[in-house]
Order: C-alpha cells, then structure tokens, then sequence
C-alpha cells in the first residue's frame, strides 16, 4: 500500500514536459537578401526557444535571419521541415490568430494610412474587440499621448519604430519577433526599449526571439543566442557562454569582426 501511494504522489507531481515557445525542425528555405541577388538556402535548421526567454540571432548580413523570423508567423513556410509554435505547426494555425500570438516589429516600420490611434487600433479591429488602452500602450514605448491623433506617416523614423512596436503589443502576444528594431533610434531610446521587452518577459512571460547586429545589444538582452553564417545555425548556446568561450573557428571570426555578408 505504501508503495502504491508513493508511486502515485511520484506520477502525480512529476512535472509536465514543457512546450517550447518556436522550435525549428529540419527546416529548408531559399531566400535571397535583396531581390537582385542570387538566392541563398536556409539550411537543415534546428533548435527551439524555451517559453520566456530570448533568442538573440546574430551573423553576417544576408545570413537568413530576417527569413527566420519570418518563418515564425506565416509571412514564410519552409520549404521543407517543420516550424512549431507552442507546439503546433505553424501551418496548423488560422493565420490570423497566429499573428496574434506571434507578434512581429520589422526593422522599417510599416504606417498604414491614418493616424496613430487608428494604426494602433488596427489589430483590433481584426479581431472583433474594441482597443481601450492605447494611451497606456503609447506610454509603455515612451511616447507622449498627444501623439493619438497624430498622422502616422508624418512621425520621425524613431516614433514610427515605437508605434510599430506599440501596435504589436496591443494584442498581448506570446512570443515577440524583433527585427532590428532599435537601429532607427539612438542609444538611450534603444536602452529604454531593450527595458520594455526585458520587463515583458519577466511579467508576461514572454519569449523573445530578436535579430540584432549589435553584438553588445544580443549580450546584454539574450538568454541564448544563435549564429547564422550563410543560412546555416553555426552555433548556438547560453548568450554568456556564446560570447565568452565560443565553440566554432567561424563564431570567433564572426566575434572578431572578420566575416562579413558573402565573404562565407
């Protein structure tokens, strides 16, 4: 009897198996990083990002990251393998409850026309509810209110990069997919948004997955981190130990400065 019960208390408190935030399965994609160039192949990627943290993706222009991210909410599919989000595969998803979930700021920000109450509330509006919290949202990206009825398209190129990351946050998602969003905008104002997603991950427990080419940025802001070189995940790890004891001769060229767009 006794054993019997011990043995249910161990399978009833076992814990559960977590589900990672975006895992990566095999996966195969052509892209190329300008449309006149000749097309490069993401290349048998795999590896997952565990619920809450962030992924800092670093490497050469032109290496596939931006083509990652896109990969994650259906603005891609893979050519072959397989891409899961909370454990289902992203062609799975109705696109847009995905995009709900999955929340994507691009390096330039898209305004759509009107103002920027009406570009906030835009993700909204597609989903059926009413949008009652936008001057929170613009104080939480650290813009002024008074902004609301302001025309979006005449916003500075750091204001629009806010608003972007504003509109993506409306939706409450879980997983965030940053793409160079702090290059617009100098550095104490990079900071302040580098808090923003710090605080969001530590309150919401949101996973972060955030293309950036400032290797002090990916430092300072991942959990773990990953190197693509030429469509390939040539190294990946605790962001720490990445930087402080890398494991691959082309992570620590990279590191030293020494690989650049197709010169691998």
């Amino acid at each position: 009897m006794e054993v019997t019960a011990i043995q249910t208390l161990a399978t009833t408190t076992d814990p559960q198996p977590l589900v990672a935030a975006v895992s990566f399965h095999g996966v195969h994609k052509n892209f190329a990083a300008k449309p006149e160039d000749e097309p490069f192949r993401l290349s048998d990627i795999n590896g997952e990002v565990p619920e809450g943290k962030v992924l800092t993706l670093v490497g050469p222009s032109g290496s596939g990251k931006s083509t990652l991210l896109g990969l994650c909410n259906l603005f891609l599919t893979p050519d072959e393998g397989e891409v899961r989000v909370l454990g289902r595969e992203i062609r799975d998803w109705q696109t847009p409850m995905l995009r709900k979930t999955v929340g994507l700021v691009f390096q330039t920000p898209t305004m759509f026309p009107g103002t920027v109450l009406e570009n906030l509330s835009l993700a909204s509006k597609i989903h059926g509810h009413p949008l009652s919290n936008a001057r929170e949202l613009l104080a939480r990206v650290g813009l002024e209110p008074d902004l609301l009825n302001r025309a979006a398209q005449d916003l500075s190129g750091g204001q629009k990069q806010r608003v972007a990351l504003a509109r993506a946050l409306a939706n409450e998602p879980k997983v965030l997919l940053l793409d160079e969003i702090t290059s617009a905008l100098d550095p104490a104002a990079a900071k302040d948004v580098e808090e923003l997603i710090l605080g969001l991950r530590r309150e919401q427990n949101t996973s972060v997955i955030w293309v950036t080419h400032h290797l002090e940025q990916a430092r300072r802001v991942g959990d773990l981190t990953w190197l693509l070189v030429g469509g390939r995940l040539v190294e990946s790890g605790a962001t720490e130990a990445f930087f402080e004891n890398p494991q691959r001769d082309e992570t620590r060229r990279f590191l030293r400065g020494e690989l650049s767009g197709r010169d691998v």
